[in-house]
């Protein structure tokens, strides 16, 4: 009994902990993997085709562009980056959940595109803690941080569209949050009665 895979797109600003969170959950639940995004950037040593991003030429770039094939992309610092329908089908067909790691701009483009997926935001606690964790982590200049910070103001006014809100005050506390979304989500009717409905002589119909 099979049902389709779940896309999860997660936003949030910088330093909030999204990518420690994120890599907790891929350690949690087996049947989810993270998406894996197309790039025109050369590789890195210790990079993968494939695993770490699928490595492509700004030709053939620019070619799935022309044809449709992203559900968002996006141009930075000379470089393109984007995430295949490909890619997403494949998941929702073939029974797996899907985690996206994506900035606003990305995960609005996915919900126009795609109209589909489970959109979670993860929110500091303040933006006077946020300045804290990213001095902290003695990563970037003052004036890097202060357009983070900046830019992390913008950034929380699309929490209002995000299906769900997760406030990282305390990790651990954080990680259950996102664990019981996760797990709510794939209870959810609409997922669980299509391939057990036949099976259980259940209607579809309220």
């Amino acid at each position: 009994m099979t049902r389709e895979g779940i896309l999860f797109i997660i936003s949030a600003p910088s330093g909030t902990g999204k990518t420690t969170l994120s890599k907790e959950l891929i350690d949690f639940f087996p049947q989810l993997r993270q998406s894996v995004s197309f790039t025109t950037r050369p590789m890195r040593a210790g990079e993968v085709n494939g695993r770490d991003y699928h490595f492509v030429s700004r030709e053939t770039f620019d070619v799935m562009v022309a044809a449709g094939d992203f559900a968002e992309w996006a141009e930075v610092h000379g470089n393109r980056y984007g995430t295949a329908l490909e890619t997403l089908e494949n998941a929702r067909r073939g029974g797996f959940d899907l985690l996206l790691d994506i900035d606003c701009q990305g995960a609005a483009q996915i919900r126009k595109s795609y109209n589909r997926g489970v959109f979670i935001f993860i929110l500091p606690p303040s933006f006077e803690e946020l300045q804290k964790r990213l001095e902290g982590r003695k990563t970037d200049s003052p004036d890097v941080i202060g357009r983070r910070i900046l830019n992390a103001r913008t950034e929380v006014r699309e929490a209002v569209w995000y299906d769900y809100i997760v406030v990282n005050e305390d990790l651990s506390v954080a990680s259950a949050n996102l664990k019981s979304i996760l797990r709510a989500e794939g209870c959810r009717r609409e997922r669980v009665l299509p391939p057990i409905a036949e099976r259980f002589g259940i209607s579809m119909e309220e």
